[in-house]
């Protein structure tokens, strides 16, 4: 049984972010801290997966689709993302620890959670690592996705979409942090926590020129500066996203 949780998901290889959110009190003081998987698919995906495993025991880390992709590249196989730039490169970076790492690394877990029981954490859904739920879905649609987790977990914590939401569906509570290093709708690094009983869903705020600057400046991605431009300077707000990702919400 642990006390309190903090939840970190979708850093996307931005290690300054991710740092800009472990040095949160509520973070660094937490019993354990679970990152709910794409810690990979950005400028620094070997670095971020350095500083989270330099946290030792503390830190729970789940595989989501874009770490399974990566991976499967570097070991030679295509899953469909040869076009991808930012992918074929992600891939070159993982050095023989970077892939056992993720090869061992699971794609769901359940912690005992003091005030919630069961709490179960994965990427996208319980039962795959790139089905989208969102804050809006349907109830006999977050029925099917949770249909195989077991009837005493009652809280369910995922990421993937990267936009923070809680809500109930049929007595469960879902949670989703949001995203550390992509974050749609609102700027900064989302995270959450789990104490008490409660959720509260957070963010830090960081100055977007002087971290464009600071990565761009660490990172070795061809093209860089324009990807940042893209995605951190002008990223899709959350009706957008909903919009986007709705078809694949069964809509």
């Amino acid at each position: 049984m642990v006390s309190t949780v903090a939840v970190l998901s979708d850093v996307h290889g931005m290690l300054g972010a991710l740092d800009r959110a472990l040095a949160e009190p509520l973070v660094s003081g937490a019993e354990r801290i679970v990152v709910t998987g794409d810690h990979t698919w950005g400028p620094q995906p070997t670095e971020v997966l350095d500083r989270l495993t330099s946290l030792g025991d503390r830190v729970v880390l789940i595989r989501g689709n874009a770490d399974r992709e990566l991976l499967r590249m570097s070991q030679g196989l295509d899953v469909g993302l040869n076009d991808d730039p930012v992918a074929v490169w992600g891939a070159a970076q993982l050095t023989p620890i970077h892939q056992q790492l993720l090869e061992r690394m699971p794609e769901t877990v359940t912690l005992e959670v003091d005030g919630f029981g069961p709490v179960l954490f994965c990427h996208a859904t319980p039962r795959d690592d790139e089905e989208v739920v969102l804050v809006d879905s349907r109830a006999d649609r977050w029925s099917e996705v949770l249909a195989g987790v077991p009837a005493e977990v009652a809280t369910v914590v995922l990421g993937h979409t990267h936009m923070p939401f809680t809500r109930l569906v049929d007595g469960r509570l879902i949670v989703n942090p949001g995203s550390v290093g992509l974050p749609y709708g609102r700027a900064g690094a989302h995270w959450a926590v789990l104490s008490d009983g409660g959720v509260t869903l957070r963010r830090t705020l960081f100055d977007v020129d002087e971290f464009v600057r600071e990565t761009a400046a660490a990172s070795a991605l061809p093209g860089v500066e324009g990807w940042l431009e893209s995605f951190v300077r002008s990223p899709a707000s959350d009706l957008d996203a909903i919009a986007i990702f709705g078809p694949r919400d069964g809509r």
